[in-house]
């Protein structure tokens, strides 16, 4: 919320200094984020007057003039090249040595062709503070020379950012902010009635709402006879203080009650309106064309005005070009209206369009200030564009915005940690607008005014008592009456100073905490070292992804989509971190950074419930070292990775097998399923899917893996003898055995791991072919096997005996035949 000082002054009698009333704002709650002193920069430029100007000798488009700035400058040269640059006008001069900010230059003097030229004549553009030109800008005829121009203009009205938090709707208008600082004692509020202006005849247009959840009270009135056009300096200059672009009067003066009283306002062109009706109702699958050139489809969830033309403003939000005031218009007609936060909020994210009055409806506006404010904006129309007035017509009916507070004043100390004496308490709150209802030696009702939305509405507490900390007994009082009464206590301690608040220390633990590290953390913080260590960065993503992406990984359930999602691109609960995860990839290709591995250990969403998952991904390429060639990612990489996430949280790897069931996202002839047991599924791996590459613009290949952390048991807590370190040099054979192409890999390791599980200390796959001098329908399937002897070496007879062994166990089990 930007104002000025001047504009502050208008509410407020002060006498504080501009560090007193930033401090002030401060304290009461109102942060200042910035103070900005446009004037500053502009204080070395002078007026002048041009006393004579003629030729330049040496150049055509240049002429000498002779400028009177005041003293020290009452006859400078200055070459100039603006076409208007003639005797008897005024000017701004910048003496040398004055920094330009529209050029970022530093005025010297010098020679320009020939003639000499001791500083330079400005347009406003060069100074920062207006648009192109064709030349210098004139001011006044009656401006005398050498007086700064910041002061001339009014330039040195500082210009204050305040933050608002979402309760103080009151803090969105210069008023509501004078108010606060008369209250916290930096002056007096000055008096405000808005002036009454008669209706001489029956509004042509009257109003409808058959939306009154949305819009309970609507009034308006027509003007005839008005004359649009530029707003008057006063009022310009008061906008563009504040970062508003001037429009024309009619315009000019709605956003000018937006910011003093934070009451928003619209004008529509009366003979623009089709019919005498305006209507307050539900929208429509219509195309709305806004005053900001867009055009908004409009639902039947929003709130709208029309007319028998159709939508002609989205209600508190936006205004529509067809029916918008111009400089052609001579007669309007001025709604003010209360509107339901609620729905305005909704309405601007569902369409994506944001302005000062639906910023000022979300957080609520006075319910009372309507009648005030139609009347003050009419007679400053018929000030300022002429024109008579009707009568004023309205709909719907003023809501009951009455409301009672009570305070305990004990709760000052015991709420809020500060002792206020009961008088200045109530001093205080009385200073705000709340008017005192009864009152006794313990504590005290009052009636909330109209425009404090973020008080809360309460029964009388019972008194001369506090609120003790059981539940029951807060129940029995009710949140509605804890709530209002803390909101009091709130008022009083901001206007007597946060600061004021004596610190206290926590108390002292009695007995130390326990561990606040459980053992799921504990794993999670396991997995995400161990996917780092092995190259993987740590992404962090949003669970919300969109309903697109998530049908792609298999999960989109319509009761996983948001219903007020925070973008319309993240609409739906993601069925797993790959989501984000492609999308990264997608990003940093695009970027160059095609060869990445990133991991994220996060939330996945089914309609049966959430699950933790430690998903990775590895895009693009090996790194190249010397003599060894960079290659595509493989699957091999992500089981790998999978492998050792799950032996680091405890896995028993000779009890995972794995299956070629891996879910749609997956190349289902480049994928795996690992498992615990025959069911127990714990991880997925291999590559992703071409068309789902293709569909998010990769043309890398991708490989992915994800562990179902959930899923994982937590290893058995028993002690472990120590491993036993043999003596003797293990034996390694390998085996080559050709089996039908049903036949799992799997299986044939299963079997030679069962063959002598004594002896048999390793299996690993090296090979598989097909091809020649292999059947049709087989292949060959080479296994690497590590026989560790434990009490002596093993002798040729026994290396046979185990092969034998091996040779029947996968015979047996698989139908294989040794190659």
């Amino acid at each position: 919320m930007k104002f000025t000082l001047s504009w502050l002054y208008d509410h407020l009698d002060t006498q504080a200094t501009l560090a007193e009333i930033c401090a002030a704002l401060n304290q009461i709650g109102l942060e200042v984020e910035s103070v900005e002193n446009r004037g500053a920069a502009l204080q070395p430029f002078l007026t002048a007057r041009i006393t004579q100007a003629v030729q330049h000798p040496n150049a055509d488009r240049l002429r000498v003039c002779t400028v009177d700035a005041g003293p020290g400058f009452e006859n400078v040269q200055v070459v100039c090249g603006a076409p208007n640059a003639r005797a008897g006008i005024a000017v701004i001069f910048a003496p040398p040595g004055t920094y330009v900010p529209g050029l970022d230059i530093t005025i010297k003097a010098g020679a320009i062709r020939g003639e000499k030229s001791g500083g330079m004549l400005c347009s406003l553009r060069e100074l920062g503070i207006g648009e192109e030109s064709n030349g210098i800008a004139e001011l006044p005829d009656d401006t005398l020379p050498g007086e700064s121009y910041a002061d001339f203009a009014g330039l040195d009205d500082v210009v204050i950012d305040i933050a608002i938090t979402p309760n103080r709707g009151d803090a969105l208008g210069v008023r509501g902010i004078a108010r606060d600082l008369a209250a916290a004692g930096l002056g007096t509020l000055r008096p405000w009635l808005a002036e009454t202006v008669e209706g001489t005849f029956a509004s042509p247009i009257e109003w409808a709402i058959t939306y009154p959840e949305a819009c309970p009270w609507i009034l308006g009135r027509t003007i005839r006879g008005v004359r649009n056009g530029p707003s008057p300096e006063w009022l310009r200059r008061k906008l563009e203080s504040i970062g508003l672009r001037p429009i024309s009067a009619l315009v000019d003066i709605t956003n000018y009650f937006c910011f003093d009283l934070g009451r928003p306002l619209h004008v529509f062109d009366a003979n623009k309106i089709a019919g005498s009706r305006l209507t307050v109702c539900h929208g429509g699958k219509e195309s709305f064309l806004a005053l900001d050139g867009k055009n908004y489809t409009v639902t039947s969830e929003d709130c709208v005005i029309a007319d028998q033309a159709g939508v002609q403003s989205v209600a508190g939000i936006m205004g529509g070009e067809a029916t918008g005031a111009d400089d052609a218009t001579t007669d309007v007609f001025v709604e003010c209206a209360l509107f339901d936060p609620v729905k305005v909020a909704l309405s601007g994210r569902r369409l994506g369009l944001f302005s000062d009055s639906s910023y000022r409806f979300e957080r609520g506006v006075d319910p009372a200030l309507p009648v005030a404010a139609l009347e003050a904006a009419t007679r400053m129309i018929v000030d300022l564009c002429g024109g008579e007035a009707s009568e004023v017509v309205s709909a719907g009916e003023q809501p009951a915005w009455q409301r009672t507070a009570s305070l305990r004043f004990s709760r000052l100390q015991s709420l809020g940690g500060l002792a206020v004496p009961a008088d200045e308490s109530v001093a205080l709150l009385e200073k705000l607008g709340f008017e005192v209802r009864s009152r006794d030696d313990l504590s005290v009702v009052v009636d909330v005014p109209s425009w404090r939305n973020d008080v809360a509405q309460s029964p009388i507490l019972s008194q001369g008592t506090d609120v003790p900390p059981d539940i029951a007994r807060v129940a029995a009082e009710g949140v509605a009456a804890i709530e209002a009464e803390s909101d009091l206590v709130e008022e009083v301690l901001r206007l007597k100073g946060l600061d004021a608040v004596p610190a206290a220390t926590l108390p002292p633990f009695s007995a130390v905490p326990g561990a606040a590290l459980t053992p799921r953390l504990a794993r999670t913080e396991l997995a995400r070292r161990m996917l780092a260590t092995r190259g993987l960065t740590e992404t962090v993503g949003f669970s919300f992804v969109s309903n697109e992406a998530a049908r792609v990984f298999g999960g989109a359930p319509e009761s996983l989509r948001l219903l007020n999602p925070i973008a319309s691109d993240l609409d739906q609960m993601r069925p797993t971190p790959l989501v984000n995860l492609t999308e990264a990839v997608k990003t940093n290709s695009a970027r160059g950074w095609a060869d990445i591995g990133l991991f994220e250990i996060g939330p996945a969403f089914a309609e049966d419930g959430q699950q933790a998952i430690a998903a990775g991904v590895r895009a693009g390429h090996t790194q190249r070292y010397p003599g060894l060639a960079s290659e595509p990612v493989s699957l091999w990489a992500a089981k790998a990775d999978a492998l050792e996430l799950l032996r680091a949280l405890g896995v028993n790897l000779d009890a995972i097998t794995t299956t070629a069931d891996a879910p749609g996202w997956y190349h289902p002839g480049r994928s795996g399923v690992l498992r615990q047991g025959p069911k127990l599924v714990v991880a997925r791996f291999g590559e992703l899917h071409p068309s789902l590459l293709q569909a998010q613009g990769i043309d890398t290949p991708v490989v992915a893996f994800e562990v179902l952390l959930d899923a994982v048991p937590e290893p058995k807590r028993r002690k472990k003898a120590a491993p036993q370190l043999s003596a003797f040099q293990p034996v390694r054979r390998d085996f080559a055995f050709v089996v039908g192409d049903d036949v799992p890999g799997e299986n044939v390791l299963r079997a030679v791991r069962g063959a002598d599980r004594q002896l048999v200390s390793a299996v690993s796959l090296f090979d598989v072919y097909k091809g020649p001098h292999v059947p049709q329908g087989q292949r060959s399937i080479g296994v690497e096997v590590t026989l560790q002897p434990m009490e002596r070496s093993l002798t040729d007879a026994e290396l046979e005996a185990v092969s034998e062994r091996i040779v029947a166990a996968v015979s047996k089990a698989t139908g294989a035949v040794l190659r």
